[in-house]
């Protein structure tokens, strides 16, 4: 399986989307600097979080995004399924019918094993990433990373939040 990176731009930029003081915002542009990654793509990636629910966008000097609803409230697969899609990572293409031993015309009854087994991972992967919240990850972060980096990093975004 392979995500496209706007997944992880989007969960970075929604650890520090749920850190925002009431009415604050961060624009595409201070979130892109501030990650060190394309406008243009973390642009697709933010507007993928709006369309589904997750921020909340403003537009003018001041605009920009901030989380529809607590850190709480919002899973991985939330975020995961917001940018990539809720289709299934396995895709079977029924290659087994491809088989030059199978009898002419052979129908099968249910999917194959290979299937089964993909989509069974598929979704205990999915409860896996919705059984964690972004309320979860920061939790994370506060073990993890030193309260002068946290510090610091607020204040740059403060000091770039409508």
């Amino acid at each position: 399986m392979n995500l496209k990176n706007q997944v992880e731009w989007a969960l970075h930029c929604c650890a520090v989307l749920s850190n925002l003081p009431e009415g604050r915002y961060l624009s595409t542009r201070s979130l892109s600097e501030f990650h060190g990654v394309p406008k243009e793509y973390l642009g697709k990636a933010l507007q993928a979080l709006s369309k589904a629910g997750l921020v909340h966008t403003t537009l003018g000097p001041s605009g920009g995004y901030r989380l529809a609803r607590t850190a709480g409230q919002i899973s991985f697969l939330d975020v995961v399924e917001a940018v990539e899609g809720r289709k299934s990572t396995f895709q079977c293409s029924e290659i087994r019918a491809n088989n030059p031993c199978r009898p002419k015309g052979a129908c099968d009854a249910r999917p194959c094993a290979v299937a089964r087994i993909m989509w069974r991972a598929d979704e205990a992967w999915r409860q896996s990433l919705s059984a964690v919240t972004l309320a979860d990850l920061q939790d994370m972060l506060q073990e993890e990373l030193s309260p002068e980096l946290l510090g610091k990093s607020f204040d740059w975004l403060m000091e770039r939040a409508g």
